[in-house]
């Protein structure tokens, strides 16, 4: 699919938005106070109230999305970290109500996105909206993964895997959480979805995991081999914002994050970038290809960029050199907010 050649849809705008980090791996108790033209940035240092317990850090995102429009609000789960221990310990040290919630949105299916999902969910089901649903991109998302267990046992051999799980779709639809799939791009209170994510650049898929082949009729399968995993269920979060442009929200970008970007004003028909943020996975990359990242990104001319989780250091580097002005540092806890 070329994201070129979509047809855009008519996508919500929304007057702001807030961006909570809830799960991530970095935190950094006493950051000074920071500003930035495009966005307000809001750091979190103690827990107000709770001198004697501190946010949890791991390997893994979730975040919590907050949108207004015309006086109205839309809040929204992307993402849940490795664990429900460190999900749900956060969420309450936040002050976060599930009962705010209007749905929950999975952007790939790694467990350190889905893992404290059904957690999450047994714990605070009582308290959420009837009619909450879980937005994925494709039926891929509850396929199961499967990751090295380690290195080849013989030198240029094949490693071998160990499942990685998948979400609990049974688990879900019996505590009457909706699974919704979004192939296409999906308009939702406040924020839509691309759906499959246009594989159009310079970039490759990444990510390392494997999965039982999903083309029922291919080789692979009728030989019970696992196939790469190519991400078809990967979705970008996106939100127009009045007078600012698109924010694009990445949670791991396995498809590329220049694809991703790209994926949403195409079928968006925005092409005015306001920020970008998440996971971009890039941390394993090699210098030249986060260079040409960065010159993508430069290209595309975003306001803000927000690198969580997955980005690896060498693209911080890469943007505190070429464009510092844009480059916004994110900790567990904070909260960007556009459109003030």
């Amino acid at each position: 699919m070329n994201a070129a050649r979509q047809t855009p849809f008519e996508a919500p705008v929304v007057d702001s938005l807030a961006v909570r980090v809830v799960v991530d791996s970095h935190y950094e108790r006493f950051l000074p106070k920071a500003e930035h033209a495009h966005v307000a940035i809001e750091h979190v240092g103690g827990i107000p109230g709770r001198p004697m317990t501190t946010l949890a850090g791991e390997w893994g995102l979730a975040l919590h999305l907050e949108s207004r429009a015309g006086g109205a609000g839309a809040r929204f789960l992307l993402d849940f970290g490795y664990t429900p221990e460190i999900l749900n310990r956060n969420v309450s040290l936040l002050g976060i109500e599930p009962s705010g919630l209007d749905g929950l949105i999975l952007s790939h299916g790694h467990r350190d996105h889905y893992g404290g999902l059904d957690g999450f969910v047994t714990q605070n089901r009582s308290a959420m909206k009837d009619d909450v649903s879980l937005f994925v991109g494709a039926e891929e998302a509850f396929a199961v993964r499967w990751v090295p267990s380690g290195p080849p046992r013989e030198p240029g051999g094949r490693p071998e895997f160990v499942s990685w799980g998948a979400p609990d779709r049974i688990g879900l639809v019996a505590q009457n959480v909706v699974p919704v799939c979004c192939p296409e791009p999906h308009a939702l209170p406040g924020p839509f979805t691309t759906g499959y994510i246009a594989r159009d650049t310079f970039e490759e898929v990444t990510g390392g995991s494997m999965l039982e082949s999903y083309d029922h009729f291919s080789e692979a399968e009728r030989r019970g081999e696992l196939v790469a995993d190519s991400h078809p269920e990967e979705h970008a979060t996106c939100y127009i914002v009045k007078g600012r442009g698109l924010v694009v929200i990445s949670s791991c970008g396995h498809a590329g994050i220049v694809n991703s970007v790209r994926t949403a004003m195409a079928v968006s028909g925005i092409d005015r970038l306001h920020a970008v943020i998440g996971g971009f996975h890039l941390t394993t990359a090699k210098p030249d290809y986060v260079e040409h990242t960065v010159d993508e990104l430069e290209r595309l001319s975003p306001d803000v960029v927000v690198p969580m989780h997955c980005t690896g250091a060498a693209f911080i580097e890469a943007m505190r050199r070429r464009m510092p002005e844009r480059l916004v540092a994110s900790n567990l806890g904070s909260r960007f907010t556009f459109g003030v």
